[in-house]
């Protein structure tokens, strides 16, 4: 069974997370993915460890079912030959700074000449557009700017970035679903068109309830740790052993919790038989219910609450949540062979697919692993171009 982007071919010129990751979407989903990579190797990503026998594992995270060719842009022979790869893609990705393209002489007019059809998707930190559309955006910077970090962290904290580059992740699911998006419409009116996302754009979209609390009430959000700010209680609580997360979403799951807990009375106590009320009454709440939650381990709590279909569940470590029965159930790590570390482990793609499950087809590529088969299957080179262009830089 083939896979619903099979057809499709991606040059990707991005680096460090967000696009690399958006086009490994891209990839799991069938696309012939290729990454264009500058011959000294620049993208960051490659340099970041921690690294197994040479190779990061940072790298490894964001670039599966690829291939890499090493090509020199800058030069006027490499952006020929970038040029007639154009003709035979559907998709060119790159996050540089606004305008590199267009400086570079491969900006979307020039790329729409080689191929009307083309599909480019510029991800940058602030959009083509605004007084901030020439500035290098980064993640936890745009996390600060975006309102993000603001609302993360404990009350008497600093302020906090998520621990993982969540703006970069958002973005590469953004960057997906408008490039499949994009060849649909692509499909109907047979013309390609120019994607713009900014990272900022993102982090404020991100923003859910936050945002529509702020624009409609003028209400601005801060951090309260583990609380949510308009639920309780929907928050951590230490138990005998380690922390647990409880969510309790509504009054009915409240009820139930009373009487797990042995306060049947807190049901129709006017402090906290709604959740207006219990958000008023936050903290007295809170002290009595972690006294509870103190008297048993997360194991005991979790049977407890699960019978009775509270939400709640251990916070794990990096280590308990890949031993997690449910993950290893659903087998969310792949074990690939690779060139040069003999076997990787590699996280999986979410998507399940009842007709066409997706697997990881090719290892993340070493740099440059494909240049000379790909340079020679599309654009007949012969050993001696090849050479010639090697030697002179351009690959």
């Amino acid at each position: 069974m083939k896979l619903p982007l099979d057809d499709i071919r991606v040059l990707d010129l991005s680096r460090i997370y967000a696009g690399p990751v958006g086009s490994m979407i891209l990839a799991d989903l069938g696309a012939d993915v290729i990454r264009i990579e500058s011959p000294k190797g620049t993208d960051s990503m490659r340099e970041w460890g921690p690294f197994v026998e040479g190779e990061s594992t940072y790298y490894l995270s964001a670039n599966r079912n690829k291939r890499s060719v090493t090509l020199n842009i800058k030069s006027e022979k490499g952006k020929s030959l970038f040029l007639q790869l154009v003709k035979k893609a559907d998709i060119v990705l790159e996050n540089f700074k606004t305008g590199t393209l267009n400086r570079l002489g491969i900006g979307f007019e020039q790329l729409k000449k080689m191929n009307p059809k083309i599909i480019l998707c510029s991800i940058t930190g602030y959009g083509q557009t605004g007084p901030y559309s020439k500035e290098p955006g980064y993640d936890p910077v745009i996390q600060a700017i975006g309102g993000l970090m603001d609302i993360t962290g404990h009350p008497d904290g600093e302020p906090t970035r998520v621990g993982v580059p969540v703006v970069d992740i958002f973005s590469s699911l953004y960057t997906a679903i408008s490039i499949i998006s994009a060849i649909r419409i692509r499909d109907r009116t047979g013309e390609g068109q120019h994607i713009d996302i900014s990272l900022l754009d993102v982090q404020i979209s991100t923003l859910a309830n936050i945002a529509s609390s702020y624009l409609m009430t003028g209400n601005i959000s801060k951090k309260l740790g583990n609380q949510h700010n308009n639920v309780v209680p929907y928050q951590v609580f230490q138990c005998k052993d380690r922390p647990m997360m409880i969510a309790v979403g509504n009054d009915n799951l409240f009820n139930k919790l009373c009487k797990i807990v042995n306060r049947p009375e807190w049901v129709s106590d006017e402090k906290y038989k709604t959740n207006y009320a219990r958000v008023v009454n936050r903290d007295d709440l809170t002290e009595k219910l972690q006294r509870i939650f103190i008297t048993k381990n997360v194991d005991e709590w979790f049977e407890i609450l699960s019978n009775h279909g509270i939400p709640a569940g251990p916070v794990n470590n990096v280590e308990q949540a890949f031993n997690h029965p449910q993950v290893q159930a659903r087998e969310m790590v792949e074990e690939i062979s690779h060139p040069t570390l003999g076997k990787v482990k590699l996280v999986r793609n979410p998507i399940r697919f009842s007709n066409t499950p997706i697997k990881i087809r090719k290892h993340p590529p070493l740099l440059g692993e494909h240049t000379v088969s790909f340079l020679q299957q599309e654009l007949n080179l012969d050993s001696k171009e090849i050479e010639e262009l090697r030697s002179e830089g351009s690959i």
